[in-house]
């Protein structure tokens, strides 16, 4: 065989044989490739011979039951699987210049963020786009990045926390929001500005379960175990708890309606941890698509440090 000459192989080989190659892997025989690309079966084999030829090795191990990639085989195949992605990519970008955005966007995100952000610039993006199907995915927040870097979502959105592992996604800064205390009107805490995590352990603390990692970590840190007596899923569900007089609780700012101020105090929480970084998270490495990418410039193009309006 000739050695590799990458002028020559960009000259004379075409898309339809490298995907005539990747075929004959998948089937396992040239003449099975041959019936799935729709030509016969000696022109599919004079195709990959010539292919090999202009690569100058043997890409195909030929035996009695079919045909195998090569270990050099094997480079070309996932090398052509890349350019096939990208084309496809291509495709679709190109396209919403001419038909609109089309396709599915899967995000993953945590309640707390849905409610007071997401919802509302996911329905503007869908009015922007309506022949973009969104998949939201409601997760606990240590769920959403591992969800992003398995490639089962698109996009996440999330609040950072130190326990969280961020080496599968990149990560940009979206906006801020902060933790507060809520308790009830006329509790011991009510007329004060502010409160620390430390004078809010006494009380019976309602706690998300979506935040009792934190409270425990926080705890620790004061030397005391943390075991609530309420464990709720929403936010809602523990302020409800509060208005009722059975307790306190530390909610994100944002989930906590104006309405209920006359029955509810809101305290700015006194930690180092109350101020809520959010982030979005797109797989490590992967390049993101069309999509995927005017949804990410919706979203850092609004203000950031207050909720949407």
């Amino acid at each position: 065989m000739s050695t590799f000459n990458r002028l020559h192989l960009i000259r004379q080989v075409d898309l339809f044989t490298l995907k005539l190659f990747v075929s004959a892997v998948e089937e396992q025989q040239i003449g099975l490739a041959a019936m799935r690309e729709n030509i016969a079966a000696s022109t599919a084999t004079k195709r990959i011979q010539d292919l090999e030829d202009i690569a100058g090795v043997k890409l195909l191990e030929r035996g009695p039951k079919g045909v195998v990639p090569s270990p050099a085989g094997a480079v070309l195949l996932r090398y052509i699987r890349k350019i096939f992605d990208d084309l496809d990519d291509m495709r679709a970008e190109i396209a919403s210049f001419t038909d609109g955005m089309r396709g599915e966007l899967t995000i993953a995100s945590a309640r707390s963020i849905i409610v007071p952000f997401l919802a509302r610039e996911l329905g503007d993006f869908s009015r922007e786009y309506p022949l973009v199907d969104l998949v939201v995915r409601e997760q606990e927040n240590a769920d959403i990045v591992q969800t992003v870097a398995r490639g089962e979502a698109d996009i996440g959105v999330f609040a950072a926390a130190h326990e969280l592992d961020l080496g599968g996604v990149d990560v940009t800064p979206y906006r801020r929001d902060r933790m507060v205390a809520v308790v009830p009107q006329g509790h011991r805490l009510s007329a004060q500005p502010s409160v620390s995590f430390k004078e809010l352990l006494p009380e019976n603390l309602i706690t998300v379960s979506a935040m009792l990692g934190a409270f425990r970590v926080a705890a620790k840190r004061l030397g005391v175990e943390f075991e609530p007596r309420y464990t709720v899923r929403s936010a809602g569900v523990a302020v409800s708890l509060v208005e009722a007089g059975l307790g306190v609780t530390v909610q994100p700012e944002c989930l906590v309606s104006h309405e209920l101020f006359g029955r509810v105090a809101m305290l700015e929480l006194a930690e180092p941890w109350a101020g809520r970084r959010i982030h979005i998270a797109t797989a490590r490495g992967r390049e993101l698509n069309p999509i995927a990418r005017a949804l990410i410039k919706q979203l850092l193009d609004r203000p950031r440090d207050e909720p949407a309006s």
